[in-house]
């Protein structure tokens, strides 16, 4: 990475570089937005995210363009999302998880990049009624069942913690 570049990492507090990955980026109480050069860290500050309730289609990657980001670094978002994130010229990454800070040296580090669209948005782009209730707006649908909401974070969370303990039983083996 050359020059300034700008990461904006969805996170479920307000802690900065010790905030916790929020799973899904629409749906975390705010942003934590580093700048960093090369792989050092320049700035660290954090801002709410004003649709953290309810959010639109757009709405929430307009707000992280508006924030001069270049990379959105998150747990996880639907096709759509990341779609929007390529319009605005923004890279989206999906797969963070642990600390911002973990996240952050995980990108950095190359062992995190690109960006897969959630398990609930591929499957109702398959037409799987069993995923969440979603209601349409402008076109996009989105989530409205906060159940749904919930179980879909719980299962990235149980991705995380498979994940985890995966590399724990590596670890143990060749210990």
């Amino acid at each position: 990475m050359d020059g300034l570049v700008r990461i904006a990492v969805s996170a479920d507090d307000p802690s900065g570089l010790e905030s916790v990955v929020s799973p899904h980026f629409g749906r975390c109480a705010c942003f934590v937005l580093v700048d960093v050069a090369g792989c050092q860290v320049r700035q660290v500050s954090v801002v709410e995210n004003p649709y953290y309730g309810r959010h639109q289609p757009g709405q929430v990657p307009q707000f992280i363009s508006n924030q001069d980001a270049d990379v959105m670094l998150t747990g996880g978002m639907g096709r759509r999302a990341i779609s929007f994130f390529e319009e605005f010229g923004i890279q989206a990454v999906t797969g963070a998880s642990g600390s911002v800070r973990h996240s952050l040296e995980r990108y950095l580090g190359g062992a995190l990049s690109g960006a897969q669209p959630c398990r609930e948005s591929v499957e109702h782009a398959h037409g799987d009624e069993a995923a969440a209730e979603h209601t349409e707006v402008d076109g996009e649908e989105y989530e409205e069942d906060a159940v749904g909401r919930l179980r879909e974070e719980a299962e990235m969370l149980q991705e995380q913690l498979d994940e985890v303990l995966s590399r724990l039983t590596g670890l143990s083996e060749t210990a």
